[in-house]
């Protein structure tokens, strides 16, 4: 029986589907991103410049780690919306089960690894000497949520292979309320300052990682934590490896490459770092906008794909890529237009703010090109295909930005050159994905329908 917080991609009108499926998701990502911002403002404002570039320094760092769990992540919301689309609930309640272990185990060691290796991690990207101290102290901290983090992101993506986005949105609301009122809390009364933002990060992760384990120990699907002893299955692990390994090294590199323009960001001194910072704050609305229709394609197409419904998977392509634009360019128009009152909300310095805007004009011409990059990677991912994408993504946005830091940035030294990577990478590998898609749809239909074969024909029979 189909429940009210469930969205069955595989029947009914598709776009009203979509847009139900997003908005929670980018609700979520708005409300992240506030409160994330609320760090940045609060320390820029009260703790001041040093304190901000600290904070902003490791945003890097911060989004190599979550990008890592979000591309392994997407592994176990593929195999889940696949099980949930083909009506197979032993194998859907195996994977709930599989993905709470691996989140807990594969937390921790990032956690330890993390906390050895915050100080050279930082050096390796040329933070200034004066900054250094603080951004240590604020990795490390972090470093010590990221069992939480990695566990609500592995359950959140369970909750979302079923077209549940809606209570992931009221627990990201509640965490973020906690890490607000934290950061009031212990800057401006206890003036802990870096360190008290970064507590407040991790108490706020520590909230949604037991909501949504708590809701999963309670919700009546197949998709239910069980209380006592949970069962590990290999099988179930290695497809979501096969799935979200090249996903996760993808989220890593493409992280990698933005350490390394970061560290180039950094050259030029603690106002230009600030002020990147600042508006990568912002542009992050725009894209937390992009990333739900992002979402919500890998788990149209992953359902339609476990129900055998290809045509519709084809309509799930054309309905996304047109919802991206208007999600991609629709925020980011009123983030330019509102430019100066929202950068000065992070700091009063008028060299941070004029490097923040030279940041968001030379990203926002072609944004909607990222856009089209994430939606034709999701229906890729549907269909099955985790390698492709993540190599068409490697060369087309991690090999270009490498290429073009040590040779044209390195001769011209220039920030605005720095920057139009962003966009042209993002243009080259939207266009190396459309290719992929067309050349391998017919193939994608084949390998499915042997995968069902193999499945659940040789079930039936035993």
């Amino acid at each position: 029986m189909k429940r009210s917080h469930e969205i069955d991609f595989s029947e009914g009108r598709l776009l009203p589907k979509l847009i139900a499926f997003s908005i929670p998701v980018m609700l979520s990502g708005i409300l992240q991103l506030a409160f994330n911002a609320a760090d940045l403002i609060v320390v820029g404002r009260f703790e001041g410049e040093v304190a901000l570039a600290a904070v902003g320094s490791n945003g890097a760092l911060v989004s190599l780690v979550v990008n890592v769990f979000m591309g392994l992540g997407s592994g176990i919301s593929v195999l889940a919306a696949r099980y949930f689309g083909a009506k197979d609930d032993r194998r859907l309640g195996e994977t709930v089960e599989t993905a709470a272990i691996v989140g807990v185990l594969g937390g921790v060691l990032t956690a330890l690894v993390g906390l050895l290796l915050s100080v050279p991690m930082l050096r390796v990207m040329s933070t200034p000497e004066n900054v250094l101290p603080l951004a240590a102290v604020y990795l490390r901290i972090y470093f010590l949520g990221i069992p939480f983090l990695a566990v609500y992101n592995f359950l959140s993506a369970v909750l979302r292979s079923v077209g549940d986005t809606r209570r992931p949105l009221l627990y990201m609301a509640a965490a973020g309320i906690v890490n607000v009122l934290l950061n009031l809390l212990l800057v401006l009364v206890f003036r802990l300052g870096v360190v008290g933002v970064a507590v407040a990060t991790v108490a706020s992760e520590l909230l949604s990682c037991f909501l949504t384990v708590r809701c999963l120990l309670r919700c009546e699907g197949a998709y239910r934590l069980p209380r006592g002893r949970l069962h590990f299955s290999r099988a179930v692990f290695l497809q979501m490896l096969h799935i979200g390994l090249p996903a996760g090294i993808q989220g890593s590199l493409f992280s990698i490459s933005n350490v390394i323009i970061q560290s180039s960001i950094n050259s030029f001194g603690a106002a230009v770092v600030a002020g990147n910072a600042a508006a990568a704050s912002l542009e992050g609305f725009g894209y937390c906008c992009q990333d739900s229709v992002c979402q919500a394609t890998v788990a149209a197409a992953s359902q339609c794909m476990g129900a055998r419904k290809y045509e519709r998977v084809r309509s799930v392509t054309v309905v996304c890529n047109i919802l991206s634009v208007f999600a991609s360019m629709v925020p980011y128009a009123v983030i330019l237009l509102l430019r100066y009152p929202l950068l000065h909300a992070y700091t009063a310095e008028a060299a941070a703010v004029e490097a923040g805007v030279v940041r968001l004009f030379y990203l926002g011409a072609l944004y909607f090109t990222a856009g089209f990059m994430g939606v034709m990677t999701g229906v890729l991912r549907g269909y099955g295909y985790s390698v492709l994408p993540t190599s068409i993504t490697l060369v087309g946005v991690c090999g270009f930005r490498l290429v073009w830091i040590f040779t044209v940035f390195a001769r011209f030294h220039d920030l605005r050159l720095l920057y139009s990577c962003y966009p042209i990478s993002w243009t080259l590998t939207a266009i190396g994905l459309f290719i992929a898609y067309y050349a391998l749809r017919k193939k994608a239909v084949e390998l499915n329908e042997a995968r069902y074969r193999a499945e659940y024909t040789e079930a039936e029979t035993h």
